[in-house]
Order: structure tokens, then sequence, then C-alpha cells
């Protein structure tokens, strides 16, 4: 079955289901609360290093990105590679020693790339989140401890997924199986495998990383589109050893919850009721006529409760101009403003100033 009740017994401390088209939070479970991420943060060190980098350039290892603990690639210091290859190292094995060489790389070092990490994240409103590593290892500084929350976690899968100007190519790394690279001289190679078991659990995975630390325990992070509905699933705290198949659970329970409650549902179209105001003073006529542009479908359960609000003043002064903006509509998603749309003007009004009655005069007379 599909009902509410099937998730309220999740194993994940905390979890969060938004829709991937809008960020709306659909469901979320202590989705508020900072929790430690693992590796899920390389979501974000691979979306920065997308964004800031240049898949050709050459990384060079340094002697703290070769000490990294497991799990490595084992890379040794001086060693070069293609920044493109270490990207599908980082993603699909979730290599530590590689996302400290990718952030020594893009940031100069590993402070100055947390330092864009935290910057990003303010940028997209994650004001819960802070980032220390760039591989997601356990730590606390001065200003706190590397941590998200559920929610969070999923509006920037959202990002890197969805809105990113470099999605197309995060989410092609993160879905393939395997690849295979060598160093720059050519002569170590390697082959790494992706980890990701959900792509062959479940079909329309766009993309998803793991993680797991003795903190955080089993983290996930996955956009998944199925039946042309692109949902997108955050799990912290989703079991400890040996509960490492709590996490596939899970989400599978999260995206058939959704799929059967979950339909698109026109909120505003061109059949919208408007409402016309009254112009004071006006001509040709003394009021206008009004108009949406903004055509609104998203996912909404049957259960949802949906008002529009109209803010529109009773009356208005001329001149109005075809296309002002006069007033809004506020989508009311269970009481909560989800969008404000603009309210246009049809019409052009012009005050009636002197030369309306003068006008009016000389037709009277004449």
């Amino acid at each position: 079955s599909y009902s509410k009740n099937d998730i309220e017994s999740l194993y994940s401390l905390s979890t969060a289901l938004i829709d991937g088209e809008t960020g709306r939070v659909l469901y979320d479970k202590d989705g508020n609360t900072s929790r430690p991420m693992a590796s899920t943060t390389k979501i974000m060190t691979l979306i920065i290093a997308l964004e800031y980098g240049n898949p050709d350039e050459i990384v060079t290892v340094s002697t703290y990105a070769s000490k990294m603990p497991d799990v490595q690639l084992g890379i040794k210091e001086g060693e070069q590679y293609k920044l493109g290859d270490l990207y599908y190292s980082l993603m699909l094995e979730s290599h530590n020693d590689v996302a400290v060489a990718i952030a020594e790389h893009i940031g100069g070092d590993v402070n100055g790339f947390a330092k864009m990490m935290n910057d990003k994240a303010k940028e997209l409103g994650l004001n819960n989140t802070y980032f220390i590593t760039p591989n997601g290892l356990d730590e606390t500084d001065s200003y706190g401890t590397h941590s998200t929350t559920a929610i969070e976690l999923a509006k920037l899968m959202k990002y890197c997924t969805m809105d990113s100007p470099q999605n197309e190519l995060f989410n092609s790394i993160c879905t393939t199986k395997e690849y295979s690279f060598s160093d720059y001289n050519n002569s170590i190679n390697f082959t790494v495998y992706n980890k990701n078991a959900l792509l062959d659990m479940m079909e329309g995975v766009i993309a998803g990383k793991t993680g797991f630390t003795a903190d955080a325990g089993y983290c996930y992070v996955a956009t998944i589109k199925k039946e042309n509905k692109t949902f997108v699933v955050a799990l912290l705290g989703c079991g400890w050893p040996n509960n490492k198949g709590y996490k596939w659970e899970d989400t599978k329970r999260l995206i058939n919850y959704a799929i059967h409650n979950y339909e698109y549902r026109s909120i505003t179209s061109n059949e919208t009721t408007m409402k016309q105001i009254e112009v004071l003073n006006g001509t040709p006529k003394d009021y206008i006529n009004t108009y949406i542009i903004d055509y609104i479908n998203i996912l909404t359960s049957y259960d949802e409760n949906i008002k529009l609000e109209y803010n529109l003043p009773d009356a208005i002064k001329p001149p109005v101009v075809k296309g002002d903006i006069v007033g809004n509509i506020n989508i009311l998603i269970n009481g909560n403003v989800f969008k404000s749309i603009n309210i246009y003007s049809s019409d052009n009004i012009y005050e009636k100033d002197y030369r309306y009655y003068i006008n009016q005069i000389i037709d009277v007379l004449f």
C-alpha cells in the first residue's frame, strides 16, 4: 500500500522527499535537524568542480591528499591526473584522497575549497548546512560540525541534478556504471565501478550518492524520475552496520508513496477567474480587465488544500497601460504561500483631463 503510514516507520533518523521541479517539500521526518552527511558531501564537491574547473586541467597530487583514510583510490604524491577523470573516482567509488586532490586544485587548499562550498550553500539558501571537508569525513571546527539537514541535502541535490548549468554532466557521471582512466603519463591504470546499487534496483534514477561514517551512519541522496514525475530523496542516519540495506528500503518506500499519491494539478490557467478593477476618472471606460501569464501546474496530493488569494485594489487611478502589474495572486497550499504570481492590466485607460471635457463639449455642440 502507499499511505502515509508506510513512511511513518522509516529507518532514517532524518528524511526529506521533495518535488524535483519546484523544490517543494512533500514529506519530511526531522527534516530540519542538522546531522553529519558523510560522502553525500561529494555532490557539492563535484558540482563546484564542474562549475569552476575544466575537465582537461591537470591535477598534481599533494602529500596531504595521498594520506586520506579509506575509501581511497591510492594516488601518490606528485602523480598527475586529468581533473575530468577524477570526477568518476570521486562519485562512483567515493574516494577520499581524490576529493582532497580535486579540492586543492580548484580551491588552492582544502580551506579555500570549503569556503567555495559554504558560499554556494548560502547562495542556494541552505542556511543549516556547513562544510569543512570535501569528502565528508566527520569533522568539527570552531564554527561548527560538518553537517546538513535532510531537506537542505535534498535541495542541494535538486540544484545539482536539475538547475545547475552543469547538471547534465553531473547526472551522466553519477549514472556511469564503470570508468577506466590512467594517470597523465599513462603509467598507472584504474577502473572504478559505481557503488550506487539503486541504479540496478529501480528505473529512472537520474543521480544518487551514498555515504557512511561512524557519526553519520548510512546516508543517501538521489533524484529519481518516474511517470514524468521527478522526486529527490535524502536520508541521514539510515542505520549503522550491519544495516546497509536500510537506505534502499527507505528510498523505495518514499518513491512508491510519492508516485501513487502525487499528481500534476493545474493551479492557475487561462480558466482562472480574473477580476475587474475600477479606474477612478478613467476613459474610454472606468474599469480594467486583468490577466495572468503564470500557468502553474504542480505535483500535489489529493488531500492537500489549495486556495488562491487575490491581492487587488478596489480601485486605481489612471493612467493604466496594458501589461502594467496591478496586483497578485498568492497560491496557498495547506495555508502556506507556495508562490505569488502577478496580475496584469488588459487595457489602456487614460485620465479624463481638460482635453477630454473639451472634446465632450465639442461633441455636444457639433
